[in-house]
């Protein structure tokens, strides 16, 4: 057997499953949790947010289909799991930010535990795999944005990693979203998708970075777009001693969205920019440590340079704030 083979039935009963259920969710919306918009929203009519009530179980059947047994599978899963439960409770009547926040460290820190053992790195790891938690739920603000996301990083790291039928899987659910997702939207993913899918990505790259499959600047350069924009975002949002756990609009895709940007020209912009870190990650793999440097520091100043044009375009508009 193909050994790829495991892999190709993850991405196709994940794009199946997910748009099955979406369909049937779609037909239910009106008793589903709904996203209306509100000053902080970058969309002008309330939508579902139910993409992730089909994902998740899309990832899990896309597992199962595939064969999946390994613990290295089953556990992120399950935790993840948990996620789903937390979140859509968090959807539907809202929680507060301290058990939202608190139980997304509890579970990356359980998952840190079982990987690393009690040791610095699970400390480290837990936050790491915490904050990639929280940056997909925040990144999740324009049509198209998040699940692309999924299908470019997730695929880099099924292509590059030992523990592939699970970012496979992520890949096809991303797909079968991204049919009812990408411009216009017919539906959000809701927190009931963005955090699991989080979740999940940083235990990939927590995983990756403790077995060796790849060194620790390889997920950040397969993410640049998502980490980078919120990482600085966030970083600015301290500074100017607001609070950071709060719903806005001051993320560098949302402010291209209001300066004019359709929600489409945002998703190809933005998924041109990922392959490009994933390609160039992939490719660095195999490079001289000099030439990874290198191509890690390429990325950080070519993301200064479009974070700095796009202050400056926002600074021109009078809108900053």
């Amino acid at each position: 057997m193909n050994p790829f083979f495991p892999n190709i039935v993850s991405v196709l009963v994940g794009a199946l499953a997910t748009s099955m259920f979406l369909w049937f969710l779609m037909r239910r919306a009106d008793a589903l949790p709904v996203d209306r918009p509100n000053e902080r929203s970058l969309h002008q009519r309330p939508t579902p947010r139910i993409g992730g009530l089909a994902m998740f179980p899309g990832i899990v059947l896309a597992c199962i289909a595939a064969g999946a047994r390994d613990a290295s599978v089953l556990v992120p899963l399950g935790l993840a799991g948990l996620l789903y439960v937390l979140s859509f409770a968090d959807d539907w009547r809202g929680l507060p930010a301290s058990l939202r926040f608190g139980g997304h460290f509890a579970v990356a820190t359980g998952l840190a535990l079982w990987v690393a053992g009690a040791s610095p790195l699970a400390l480290a790891g837990a936050i790491a795999m915490t904050w990639m938690t929280n940056l997909y739920n925040f990144m999740d603000g324009a049509n198209g944005l998040a699940g692309g996301m999924t299908v470019i990083g997730f695929g880099v790291l099924g292509l590059a990693s030992g523990e592939a039928i699970l970012a496979f899987a992520a890949v096809g659910a991303a797909l079968g979203f991204l049919r009812y997702n990408f411009d216009p939207a017919r539906v959000f993913l809701g927190d009931a998708g963005s955090v699991p899918l989080g979740f999940l990505g940083g235990a990939l790259c927590f995983f990756g970075v403790v077995r060796e499959h790849w060194p620790l600047w390889f997920p950040l350069l397969v993410f640049a777009p998502f980490v980078i924009d919120a990482t600085v975002t966030l970083l600015k949002r301290m500074a100017r001693r607001e609070k950071v756990w709060a719903a806005h609009r001051q993320h560098y895709y949302q402010r291209l969205v209001r300066m004019g940007w359709s929600h489409r020209r945002l998703a190809l912009a933005e998924y041109a920019l990922m392959s490009v870190c994933g390609g160039l990650a992939l490719w660095l793999l195999s490079a001289p440590p000099a030439w990874q440097a290198a191509g890690v520091a390429a990325c950080l100043g070519v993301h200064a340079a479009l974070m700095f044009w796009i202050d400056r375009r926002w600074s021109a508009t009078g809108e900053a704030a």
